[in-house]
């Protein structure tokens, strides 16, 4: 499976994303909405959104890597906050969570502010799609 970067001239830089990624081969894994729910159900770190982040990552993490993959096989996230306000406030420490969990890769994604999610005290939520090698 190969993947290739795009990054149009005229679109601006991304940082943090990329505009486009391109594959060849490999198997399409759907990763179905993650909150931060712990092996028990319940959410982690309640008002935390930096610390629900990472587990919602892990979550991620998991699915991918019970499938054969690994986080740099993802290639597309949708990220669904209900206060953008908060997530914008914590992009540093957002985006050393992602590096945490993709290294310089960065996969395409799209962020949505929403009224609610299913559990009341979750802040995030991440669904997407990965492409694992053959």
């Amino acid at each position: 499976m190969s993947k290739q970067i795009i990054t149009p001239p005229s679109l601006p830089p991304p940082r943090g994303f990329n505009h486009g990624i391109l594959t060849d081969g490999g198997k399409i894994l759907w990763l179905a909405g993650q909150d931060a729910s712990d092996a028990n159900g319940a959410i982690a770190a309640p008002g935390d959104i930096v610390a629900q982040y990472e587990q919602v990552l892990r979550n991620l993490q998991a699915v991918v890597e019970a499938a054969g993959g690994t986080m740099q096989d993802i290639v597309k996230l949708n990220i669904f906050t209900t206060d953008r306000a908060l997530y914008k406030a914590n992009l540093k420490a957002l985006g050393k969570v992602m590096k945490a969990f993709f290294g310089e890769y960065y996969p395409v994604m799209a962020l949505f502010e929403v009224k609610g999610l299913y559990l009341d005290e979750a802040l995030v939520e991440l669904e997407g799609v990965a492409v694992i090698g053959e």
